[in-house]
C-alpha cells in the first residue's frame, strides 16, 4: 500500500505535504469561521447583501493569499443571474365568464412569460403525460386547442412505474415544465392545470402568485414553454362537469385515468398574462493555483458559503453549514499557496471555489457545471466539503469523535477510495464512514450538496460531511461555539492530503465506475 502515497516517487513530497498540512490548523480555521459565521454576514442568504458581503470577504482572502483569478472571469467571481417576478396583469376568460384571480385561478410567475393565448376548444388530457410507458394523449388531437390536465402521475399496484427508481418521475418533478413541453409538442396553445391536493388558494399561495421569491432561471432545453394557469377545484368542475369529482378521486389516489375519460368541448378560452422581472446577480468565488507540467488538468476544492439568512430578525449563522466547509477551502488554499511559494507548486491546477445558492437548490454549482470555465473532461475530481465541524448526534459508536462521512467513494472512479483511504491511513486515521453511499439512503445525501453537479457531468467526486442532520441543522443555533475544533482540523487536513495526492499523481482519476444513485 505504501506506493499509493508516493507523489512523483518522492518521499520528500510526502514530507512536504505534512509540512503544509500543519498550517490547516485550529487557529487558521477559527480566524476564518469567526468572520464567515458572524452576525455581520447576516446569515449569507443567496441574493442578499449578506451573501454579497461574504463573497467580497472570500475574494479578499483569495487575493491576499496570492491566488490567481480565472482569466475568462475577469475577476474572482463567477456571476450568475437570479430573477424575482411580480404580476402586472392576468386575465382568464372561459366560456364568456371572467375568472377571478386568487379565487378561481392563479399562475406561477416563474414558469410563465409575458404572453397570451386563445382557443375555441378545450381538451381534457388526464395527467398530460406522453411517455413510452403511458400516454394521456393516445387518440387525442390537441393542435390549436387549450389542454386541461391534473398535476401528478399514476401508479400501478401502488407503485410508481414511469421511473426506474420506484420513486416519482420527472412527470411529477419538475412536472409542470415537462408537461408543458409535451403539450407544446402536440400543438396545444395553452394549458390549465389542476392540483389534486389544492382545492383552493390560501393567502400565502395568492401572495406567491403575485410576487416570487428570488429564483434561479433554469434553461429550458425544450424551447419556449406554453403559458398556463392553475384552477381551483370549484372552477375546474364548472368546466369539466360532473365527471370532475370522479376524476379528482382517481388522481388523489394516483390512479390511472382510463381512455373513456379524456373529452373535448367547444369552449372559448382567452388568457392574457404580463409580469415585471427584476434581475439579481449571485456569485461563486473562485481562485486558482496554476499547476506545472499538468496545468491543463484541474482539481476542484468546493464548499458553499451561503446559508439561510435572517427570518423575523433572527440570524441563521450557518457555522457548520457550511461555514466550516467554505473556511476549510480558504485555509487549504493558504496551505497550497505557501507550498507553491516555497517551490512545491502542484502539478495540476487547483481550483478553490466557494459557491452560493446551495441552500436554495444547488444553484451556484449547477450554473458552473452548465457554464464551466475549465473543461469538465479535464477536471480530475471535485472534493466537496459541506459540514465538517460537528458530529452526528445519532451516531452512537465508539468512533463518534474520530470519523467523517465520505460520499461518492464507490462511484465514477475506482481511484477515489484507494487514494483517500491511503492518505487517511498515513496521516489522519479517521474512520471513513460510507453509509450514505447506499443507493437506498432515505436521506438522499448524495444529491444534497454541490458535488452532485460535477457528478452528473461525469466528474469523479468525494463529499466530506459530518452528518449533523439533527441537533442544530438549519437552526439559529448552528453557531461557532458548537464547533468541535480538533475534529474539524483533522478532517480538513485529511481533505488537504487527498487533494495534494490527486493534484500531483501521474494520471487523472479514471472514470470507470457507473453512478448507481439514479437522478436528483
Amino acid at each position: 500500500m505504501a506506493c499509493l502515497f508516493v507523489v512523483a516517487g518522492s518521499s520528500y513530497a510526502q514530507d512536504a505535504a505534512a509540512k503544509y498540512a500543519a498550517t490547516v490548523n485550529v487557529d487558521n480555521l477559527h480566524k476564518q469561521l469567526s468572520i464567515i459565521a458572524s452576525a455581520e454576514m447576516e446569515g449569507r442568504e443567496t441574493g442578499t447583501e449578506g451573501q454579497r458581503k461574504a463573497a467580497a470577504y472570500i475574494e479578499s482572502q483569495f487575493k491576499a493569499i496570492g491566488l490567481k483569478s480565472v482569466e475568462s472571469l475577469k475577476g474572482y467571481q463567477q456571476l450568475y443571474p437570479l430573477y424575482q417576478d411580480s404580476l402586472k396583469t392576468a386575465e382568464l376568460t372561459i366560456g364568456g365568464k371572467k375568472a377571478e384571480y386568487g379565487k378561481d385561478y392563479i399562475t406561477q410567475l416563474n414558469n410563465n412569460e409575458t404572453g397570451k393565448f386563445k382557443g375555441s376548444k378545450l381538451v381534457f388530457a388526464g395527467y398530460g403525460i406522453d411517455d413510452e410507458k403511458y400516454s394521456d394523449y393516445t387518440g387525442l388531437d390537441v393542435k390549436g386547442k387549450v389542454v386541461v390536465m391534473f398535476l401528478g402521475e399514476p401508479k400501478k399496484e401502488g407503485k410508481y412505474f414511469l421511473s426506474t427508481t420506484g420513486r416519482s418521475s420527472e412527470w411529477t418533478f419538475p412536472g409542470v415544465s415537462k408537461k408543458l413541453a409535451a403539450a407544446a409538442a402536440k400543438g396545444a396553445v395553452g394549458v390549465l392545470f389542476i392540483n389534486p391536493g389544492q382545492e383552493t388558494f390560501n393567502e400565502r399561495a395568492v401572495a406567491n402568485a403575485k410576487k416570487t421569491a428570488v429564483y434561479y432561471p433554469r434553461e429550458n432545453a425544450a424551447g419556449k414553454l406554453l403559458n398556463y394557469a392553475q384552477l381551483s377545484h370549484e372552477f375546474a368542475k364548472s368546466i369539466i362537469g360532473n365527471n370532475f369529482d370522479t376524476l379528482l378521486k382517481i388522481t388523489k389516489a394516483n390512479g390511472i385515468i382510463a381512455a373513456q375519460w379524456p373529452m373535448e368541448s367547444k369552449t372559448k378560452i382567452s388568457y392574457k398574462f404580463e409580469k415585471f422581472r427584476t434581475s439579481i446577480d449571485a456569485s461563486n468565488v473562485v481562485g486558482i493555483i496554476e499547476g506545472t507540467d499538468k496545468k491543463d488538468e484541474f482539481v476542484f476544492l468546493t464548499g458553499h458559503y451561503d446559508h439561510l439568512g435572517m427570518r423575523n430578525g433572527q440570524i441563521f449563522y450557518g457555522a457548520d453549514d457550511d461555514g466550516s466547509g467554505s473556511c476549510a477551502v480558504i485555509v487549504m488554499a493558504q496551505a497550497f499557496a505557501k507550498a507553491a511559494a516555497e517551490g512545491n507548486r502542484p502539478r495540476r491546477t487547483i481550483v478553490f471555489m466557494t459557491v452560493s445558492g446551495e441552500e436554495k437548490g444547488l444553484w451556484g454549482s449547477e450554473y458552473y457545471s452548465d457554464h464551466p470555465f475549465y473543461p469538465l473532461d479535464k477536471t480530475s475530481v471535485d472534493l466537496n466539503t459541506d459540514m465538517i465541524g460537528r458530529t452526528d448526534t445519532e451516531r452512537k459508536t465508539d468512533d463518534t469523535l474520530n470519523y467523517v462521512y465520505v460520499i461518492g467513494h464507490d462511484k465514477l472512479s475506482s481511484d477515489l477510495p484507494v487514494i483517500n483511504e491511503g492518505v487517511n491511513k498515513k496521516y489522519t486515521n479517521l474512520v471513513l464512514d460510507y453509509k450514505f453511499d447506499d443507493p437506498n439512503d432515505q436521506n438522499r445525501i448524495y444529491f444534497r450538496s454541490d458535488h452532485y453537479n460535477f457528478a452528473r457531468k461525469g466528474v469523479p467526486i468525494l463529499f466530506f460531511y459530518d452528518g449533523m442532520l439533527k441537533a442544530d441543522y438549519h437552526k439559529t443555533t448552528d453557531t461557532i461555539e458548537k464547533i468541535n475544533w480538533s475534529l474539524y482540523e483533522k478532517r480538513a487536513r485529511m481533505i488537504f492530503h487527498t487533494a495534494w495526492e490527486m493534484a500531483n499523481r501521474d494520471d487523472m482519476l479514471k472514470r470507470d465506475t457507473p453512478l448507481n444513485m439514479g437522478t436528483r
